[in-house]
């Protein structure tokens, strides 16, 4: 027999695994959402009723809060990080500083907020505990941590003020986090920033135990946040969600009193204002995110950048955007030298910049989007067209897409038609979003959803699955087979629009989204063998086969079911609890067979 699993572990380490997981089932519990059920909307205990630690809480959705202010001898630097255990290199404290103010050409007075994205340091320890992961694993793809890189979300104040030396009041504060819930935590900085201007360190502790309170962020629950008097609703997508749509729950106006804000997203953006200025030539955009192409958006400021970013990433939904994309870059980035070398190929990567600087360092790069100010909701900026890159100088170019880049498809005329009714009848910018986005994606769908059929057909059958042997291996993904399913069930069955889908996917195969959507699936298809096979040992007679074999065959099965079952903990393998409890029961009657010197050897020995 070809059982395979990990070598079985010892019984201090069974206990340290039993701890953790009953930590787990104690804070999962009530969150647990069965697929296509409807999340209950019960209201959580206190963390600490929980048996969590100190700052558990808090780190489950944040890394930690920083103040990152000027000093006229050291120029912008931390003053604060919150809480004081929180652990940063000096590498990602240097990021944080530069990245946590914006360009001095920018001409940011008053209050502007934004986000940045950067590298973890290499050789740090994951500070998230391992319950996290039990979350993400129910997350849809594109809102799974990535455990390389940090969030920033920032506040920044620039006001006069004569006391001062330089003459303005410059401070931010910054909210460090794994998660990308850009409007969340947007709407939380809202909530505090201001004040926490006014009243200064003592109001920033009194917020973050505030978060250490809140419940852990499960994906399907209706979660009730409060801060500083206020009480955020809000829900996280889980992976059964329909894409497109929005699953908070309304309840009652009596039984919503204390609700102060509801967030029908946590990770969307205003998709149309972002869009505003290129809805032209949305679609080719959506073909350069798609396809990972190196992508620059120069902007006026760090709002206008990484706003315009984000909706680059979030156009190919529910697809996940895999290369790296930093919506705001400055030329202090670590990463600066690496991503603007002229020695090799721009790699895939899309960056949000603001110094007119990276229009000289940047100008070799094949696709560049120069957008003016953003217009407030309800404004249309004058439409951008297609320039050829040789015409991109260096400082006074005007907004426009910068590209020799042919789309493989042809321009759908009705969503621009559609949209630009939407702002001569001064359609709400949230009502054009809503449009937008489902016109992106129905077009994602119809890319994916051949790809997929096809991917399916590579499972092995059900009854190839024997529970005496290896579990079957994935068929191999051959392009060209797949290209000829694409004739009769290929994007024409669901897509209105003409063009050369064969060249868009060709280059599409080549891509890095590609290749991390692949190997997800592969993943996922391959843990599903491991659980069909786990189940295909349950359902055989594991006592009649022990009475034909010897005792060392015996141990030896014994070990190897126990090493199954703890890969399934472990890779969270889609398998039934009762499988589980019923693999667990043939064990137990398996050892309780054989010799007593040789139970109690098994009995402590791995997991029962």
């Amino acid at each position: 027999m070809a059982l395979r699993g990990p070598v079985g572990l010892g019984p201090g380490s069974r206990r340290l695994l039993d701890e953790a997981v009953a930590a787990s089932e104690v804070r999962e519990a009530p969150a647990l959402v069965a697929p296509g059920a409807v999340p209950e909307d019960d209201e959580e205990d206190d963390s600490r009723g929980r048996g969590l630690l100190r700052w558990d809480g808090f780190s489950a959705w944040l890394h930690c809060v920083c103040v990152v202010g000027f000093d006229l001898e050291l120029g912008q630097a931390v003053e604060v990080i919150y809480p004081q255990h929180s652990k940063l290199t000096d590498k990602e404290k240097t990021n944080i500083c530069y990245l946590s103010f914006p360009d001095s050409n920018s001409g940011c007075l008053g209050d502007t907020q934004f986000c940045f994205r950067f590298r973890q340091s290499s050789g740090r320890r994951v500070s998230l505990h391992c319950l996290l992961d039990q979350f993400d694993k129910d997350l849809p793809v594109y809102l799974k941590k990535d455990p390389a890189y940090f969030y920033g979300y920032v506040y920044f104040r620039q006001v006069r003020d004569k006391t001062l030396k330089r003459g303005y009041f410059q401070k931010s504060l910054v909210l460090i986090s794994k998660l990308p819930y850009i409007h969340f935590f947007h709407t939380v900085l809202k909530q505090i920033a201001p004040e926490y201007f006014e009243k200064s360190e003592p109001y920033l502790e009194a917020v973050c135990n505030d978060v250490d309170r809140w419940p852990a962020p499960v994906p399907g629950k209706t979660l009730h946040l409060p801060i500083m008097g206020v009480v955020m609703k809000v829900r996280i997508p889980t992976y059964h969600d329909k894409p497109g749509t929005t699953q908070i729950v309304q309840l009652t106006p009596q039984a919503d009193t204390h609700i102060s804000v509801i967030l029908p997203t946590v990770h969307e953006v205003d998709l149309f204002r972002c869009f505003c200025p290129v809805f032209l030539h949305s679609q080719m955009l959506w073909e350069l995110v798609l396809l990972g192409e190196p992508l620059v958006v120069m902007a006026p400021s760090p709002s206008e950048s990484s706003e315009t970013v984000l909706a680059l990433v979030n156009c190919i939904s529910p697809l996940k955007y895999f290369s790296d994309f930093r919506p705001y870059f400055t030329i202090h980035d670590s990463e600066f030298k690496e991503y603007t070398t002229r020695t090799q190929a721009p790699p895939s990567v899309i960056l949000g910049v603001t110094n007119p600087f990276f229009a000289k360092t940047l100008q070799h790069w094949p696709h560049i989007i120069r957008i003016g100010d953003l217009k407030p909701a309800g404004e249309i900026p004058k439409q951008v067209k297609v320039k050829k890159l040789k015409n991109l100088k260096t400082l006074d170019s005007k907004p426009g897409v910068y590209t020799s880049y042919k789309p493989y498809l042809n321009r759908d005329e009705e969503i621009i038609k559609q949209l630009q009714r939407g702002v001569q009848q001064k359609r709400p910018s949230e009502a054009q979003s809503v449009i937008l986005r489902r016109y992106f994606l129905e077009l994602t769908q119809s890319f994916i959803i051949p790809l997929e059929r096809y991917v399916a057909s590579l499972m092995p059958l059900q009854k190839s699955i024997s529970p005496w042997k290896s579990p079957p291996q994935l068929r191999q993904f051959l392009p060209e087979e797949f290209m000829k399913t694409l004739e009769k069930t290929g994007p024409q069955l669901t897509s209105r629009i003409k063009g050369d889908w064969i060249g868009l996917y060709r280059h599409f195969l080549k891509s890095p989204n590609f290749d991390g959507w692949f190997k997800a699936r592969r993943k996922e298809m391959t843990q599903k063998l491991e659980a069909l096979h786990l189940e295909a040992l349950c359902e055989e007679d594991l006592l009649l086969w022990i009475q034909k074999h010897t005792e060392v065959e015996t141990v030896d099965l014994v070990l190897k079911l126990k090493n199954k079952l703890l890969q399934a903990d472990r890779e969270c393998l889609p398998v039934k609890p009762d499988t589980v409890e019923k693999l667990r029961t043939h064990i137990d009657a398996i050892i309780l067979a054989l010799p007593e010197d040789l139970q109690g050897i098994l009995l402590k020995t791995g997991m029962t």
